[in-house]
């Protein structure tokens, strides 16, 4: 994979971001880096508590402040710095130029409220619409996102909606203003098998329509395999390998990826043959370890490991990990995944 010359849109540098509790101070994000091109799908990939949502949250201020609370780190979004904005300014740059989809369209959508308002709502607040060309738009907003009969549709409240067209309803109102980054968290985890699909399928149709970069949150390796170009893998509240789709499930090199890996369900996978858990708990937030937060879950753990983060090392030009096993003087570990594959 070659360079791409797409210009970076979001870059984030160290980002710390903490809970302030009664039981003292959890530190969900330990100084992350990373970045998002114009019109690129980058997915976060991580089991519940990793600090995937709570780093993109943050940026946008979407998360309780206090308790939360950003300790460090720029997010330079278009040339202003995120972290740095009043909430005065972020509030204009919600939802018109950063849009967010949620995991559960039903506590999302305000169920008093018309579903064809909610997305004038912003059309009307950001775009400085008439009420008339905003209802115009909603229309063909629903339409593009494939609610049939939009004209109807437009009067109706979230409940008289199935789950895959709320939604699409939230999609709708997310890319109303047509804005240049959509944040999307577990956006289909409550939907069913084929209408996941269809709501992914929509995704990356609208993106290439729309130039929208995309990132997309999920613990479902299937759902960033299907989307996102580039992957982060997240663990711990920090960032363990970041790469290009093929990198991340062909070439993996952090044992925690491994483990990701090796525990979705295959084609290729012999009848009854038992799918392979990753043992242990995630670590204590409130005390992370001062080593790599997965070792005392990996079998490959040495005594550095526990001892001392990993500085970021490059495999290639678009693939980079935070793995002792990289250093020149760790043993030699044949990488299961691509051995379990034959390649």
């Amino acid at each position: 994979m070659g360079k791409d010359n797409r210009k970076i849109l979001l870059d984030v540098k160290d980002l710390s971001v903490s809970f302030d509790t009664y039981a003292g101070e959890v530190q969900a994000v330990r100084g992350n880096s990373f970045y998002v091109r114009k019109g690129e799908a980058l997915g976060i990939v991580g089991e519940s508590g990793s600090g995937k949502s709570v780093t993109v949250k943050s940026l946008i201020k979407l998360l309780p402040m206090p308790p939360a609370r950003i300790k460090t780190g720029t997010a330079m979004f278009n040339g202003k710095d995120l972290v740095k904005m009043s909430d005065k300014q972020l509030e204009s740059i919600r939802g018109s130029e950063i849009s967010m989809i949620f995991q559960d369209p039903m506590t999302s959508l305000n169920p008093t409220m018309k579903v064809g308002s909610q997305i004038m709502e912003g059309l009307i607040k950001h775009q400085k619409m008439s009420k008339k060309e905003a209802r115009e738009k909603a229309i063909e907003m629903l339409r593009l996102v494939g609610i049939p009969t939009p004209e109807k549709r437009i009067d109706q409240y979230p409940h008289e909606f199935s789950g895959g067209m709320r939604q699409r309803g939230m999609i709708a109102i997310a890319l109303a203003c047509n804005p240049k980054l959509l944040v999307a968290d577990e956006p289909t985890t409550a939907l069913d098998v084929t209408i996941q699909a269809q709501i992914l399928d929509l995704m990356k149709d609208l993106q290439e329509k729309m130039e929208t970069s995309i990132i997309l949150i999920t613990h479902d390796l299937g759902v960033i395999a299907d989307v996102a170009e580039r992957v982060i893998v997240m663990y711990g509240g920090l960032i363990m390998e970041e790469g290009s789709i093929d990198d991340v499930f062909y070439r993996p090199q952090h044992p925690y990826t491994w483990g990701l890996l090796k525990s979705v369900p295959r084609l290729d996978n012999k009848a009854k043959e038992r799918l392979i858990p990753i043992e242990g708990t995630p670590p204590d937030l409130f005390s992370p370890p001062e080593g790599c937060p997965f070792a005392a879950r990996c079998e490959y753990a040495m005594p550095i490991c526990k001892e001392q983060m990993p500085e970021r090392t490059s495999v290639s030009e678009t693939h980079s990990v935070f793995c002792w096993l990289q250093h020149d003087m760790a043993p030699n570990v044949v990488n299961p995944v691509i051995e379990g594959r034959g390649k």
